[in-house]
Order: C-alpha cells, then structure tokens, then sequence
C-alpha cells in the first residue's frame, strides 16, 4: 500500500474522471498535495469539474509511468483548512500565474477508499488491492 502512495507523491500528474449525469467525464489533474491516504486538489470554482464534483463527489483517478500504474476512487469533500489551501497555492509556481489570489480557486481532498496498484514487470505481474473504510 505505502509504495502506491510513494507513487502519487512522485507522479502527481494523474487522469481523474468525474461523473455528469450517467456519463464519464476524464481530464488531466495534479495532486497538490498528498498527507496519509487524502490527496489534495485545486480547480476554479467557474470549471465544469467543479460543478460535476457539486453534484456527484464520486471520483477515480489513475497514474502511470511504464509498466506501473496506480488507480484510487474516493469522494471529493471541499472542506480543506484555510492553512492547506494557502500551502497549496503558494507551494505550485503555476496557480499564482494563473489565478491572482488563492481564495480565487476552490479546494477539495480525495480520501482514498479504494487503491489498486500494478505492476507489469515481474512474471507474474504484481497487483495488490486496498480498499480503505470512508473517510470524514
């Protein structure tokens, strides 16, 4: 389990699907921040992920690099402290370009409830599944 988080802290780039009525919805996201099994994320209040996540938290997002892959689902929850949100804008040099001030973007944290991690290189390959009780 820990090394599938050592791998979202190094490849915060990840692909997270968000869900608008009855279909999917998936588009290139980055975690912000990563503490214990919550990732952290930033959007604009104005965006179409915001308003998906408004109706339906249900996410699932997935990181890959080579032959490794990393798949975790939770719900979106926006109560992320004023201390984390201000961390997170000022620690990415690209949100401050993009957006004048940090209360300018909404913030939300995934607590993991379900974590798949993959690895193809092996023979047989390795797979290792968690699955985490909801998280507040």
């Amino acid at each position: 389990m820990e090394k599938a988080f050592e791998f979202l802290r190094a490849h915060k780039e990840v692909a997270l699907a968000t869900v608008e009525q009855d279909k999917p919805k998936i588009r290139g996201f980055q975690i912000m921040k990563l503490e214990g099994h919550t990732l952290y994320f930033a959007t604009s209040p104005h965006k179409e992920v915001y308003r998906q996540l408004q109706e339906n938290p249900n996410i699932e997002l997935l990181a890959m690099d080579g032959d490794i892959s990393v798949r975790a689902a939770g719900r979106a929850v926006f109560d992320v402290p004023d201390e984390v949100a201000r961390e997170i804008y000022a620690d990415n040099p690209v949100l401050p370009r993009l957006y004048k001030q940090y209360t300018d973007l909404a913030y939300f944290r995934l607590p993991v409830t379900l974590l798949d991690y993959y690895d193809l290189t092996p023979t047989p390959p390795a797979f290792e599944h968690h699955e985490f009780g909801e998280q507040g």
